[in-house]
Parts: structure tokens; C-alpha cells; sequence
């Protein structure tokens, strides 16, 4: 399956929506475009991993570099993984937590959250 990626805004916030798998041939895609919204001057970002089936380590390698370069920049980086899977274990919240990266990350249950200030990330 192709991966997709959709941008939208919510308030200060760009919101990635990530649809498909996140691997070694389609995480260059992900990549750009948190470079793509930094170099457009968005230093607020989240991407939603919530339609996301598959992540490798090259799809946890885009996550902990778009950190990186969201830290770099004074920017946010948050990360969206659905309620029930970031409670019970969503195929992403596993990898990241068997690499030992996913308290890395703030993560949110929606978008609504994720771009909301005064919400608070859900525990790792």
C-alpha cells in the first residue's frame, strides 16, 4: 500500500495525517514533509499516525529525526495514535515502545488534543 500524507491546519498547529505503511521505501516521504513545514515556517507540528497499519525502524528513524529537528528549531512535535491503541497498543505505540523511543514522544488520542495547549499527552 502507498502511504499518503494530507496537511491541514488546526490553529497555530500543521497536522500531518500519515495513511499507510511507514517503512524504509515510503518514510523519505514523511520526512520531507516535516522539512517541508519547517522551511515554510510552521515550528508547531503533529503528525497523525492514527491510519497507520506498519512502522520498520526507518519509520522510527523519521519519527526520532523530525524530533530532532522540531527541538532544533524551538519547535513541538506530537504525535497522534488512536485512544483504544495507544491504551492497548496500536502497531506503532508497540514499535516505539519495544525500541525504547516512545517516551520520546508527546502522544495525543485525537487531533482535537493533540493542537489543544492545555491537554495533556497521554502516558507512555
Amino acid at each position: 500500500m502507498m502511504l499518503k500524507v494530507a496537511e491541514t491546519r488546526q490553529g497555530a498547529w500543521t497536522v500531518l495525517h500519515v495513511c499507510g505503511e511507514l517503512d524504509l521505501v515510503s518514510s523519505p516521504v514523511v520526512r520531507q514533509r516535516v522539512h517541508d513545514a519547517v522551511a515554510a515556517g510552521d515550528r508547531d507540528v503533529v503528525l497523525d499516525l492514527s491510519e497507520v497499519f506498519f512502522c520498520d525502524s526507518s519509520g522510527v528513524g523519521v519519527l526520532v529525526a523530525a524530533r530532532r529537528l522540531m527541538r532544533s528549531c524551538q519547535g513541538r512535535l506530537r504525535l497522534i495514535l488512536p485512544a483504544r491503541g495507544a491504551e492497548e497498543g496500536s502497531h506503532v505505540n508497540r514499535v516505539l515502545s519495544a525500541l525504547g523511543v516512545r517516551r520520546l514522544f508527546e502522544v495525543y488520542a485525537d487531533a482535537l488534543s493533540a493542537t489543544d495547549d492545555e491537554a495533556r499527552p497521554l502516558s507512555a
